[in-house]
């Protein structure tokens, strides 16, 4: 009998994360899921579900969700990191915040979620994905490639050291046989979309928000033996808005 895959995901509570964590169940994957939130009642917890609660903001403990993972697996094998945490801050009136906006604690968190974490997940799990030839799939941003009228600064320019990142763990572990690349998600129709994202929509050519089932199906691709000779690279996923 084959063993049953396993993937771990931040940021899986909502949103991109949890539909990501979703879609890898329905293909018969065990998800090993860890946010700031406890799980989500419509996911129990049994044995292609576990849940670690951890706040990703706080880098000084990032060792105790990884010491966590490792006791969840219990020597069974890691296939493939899925880092989706983020964190986009916003002003008291929810408008975007620019580069001279927000005191640096907010930049600081920002960073520590969006990039730190990813840093250090990678780093540690690379072991575990050594002995599997498992891959790293980061979850950027289009926010990351351009201005964008409601992600801040901070947010975007994290996305962007994300995007980097992607190319130098490709490099760093491609020796070790493990894949590392980034989904890049448009305007998703998740909870956290700003007010106005209508108006993005007129200039998508697909003309719609795209879905997080439609982020996750590209992830799972870049984490299965379809993409085996992909590696470095970033795939948009996002209707079409970089063509204009």
């Amino acid at each position: 009998m084959q063993q049953r895959k396993t993937v771990f995901i931040t940021g899986a509570s909502r949103g991109i994360g949890h539909a990501t964590a979703q879609y890898f169940v329905r293909q018969g994957w065990r998800a090993i899921t860890c946010s700031r939130e406890v799980v989500p009642p419509q996911c129990p917890r049994n044995e292609r579900h576990a849940h670690i609660t951890a706040d990703l903001s706080e880098t000084s403990r990032l060792s105790e969700a990884m010491a966590q993972l490792e006791h969840i697996l219990n020597g069974a094998e890691l296939h493939a990191l899925v880092n989706n945490a983020g964190y986009s801050p916003k002003s008291e009136d929810g408008s975007r915040l620019g580069c001279l906006d927000g005191d640096m604690g907010v930049w600081q968190k920002t960073f520590a979620i969006n990039f730190m974490a990813p840093v250090y997940f990678a780093r540690t799990a690379a072991p575990m994905l050594a002995k599997t030839g498992g891959a790293v799939v980061n979850i950027t941003s289009i926010a990351g490639h351009r201005v964008h009228p409601f992600a801040g600064s901070a947010y975007s320019t994290s996305k962007a050291a994300l995007t980097a990142l992607t190319r130098e763990l490709a490099a760093d572990l491609a020796n070790m046989g493990i894949r590392v690349n980034a989904v890049c998600p448009g305007e998703i129709n998740t909870a956290i979309l700003s007010p106005g994202t209508e108006k993005l929509v007129e200039r998508i050519p697909l003309r719609r928000l795209g879905s997080p089932e439609e982020v996750a199906a590209a992830v799972y691709y870049l984490c299965g033996d379809q993409s085996s000779y992909i590696t470095g690279a970033e795939i948009p996923v996002n209707g079409g808005q970089d063509v204009f």
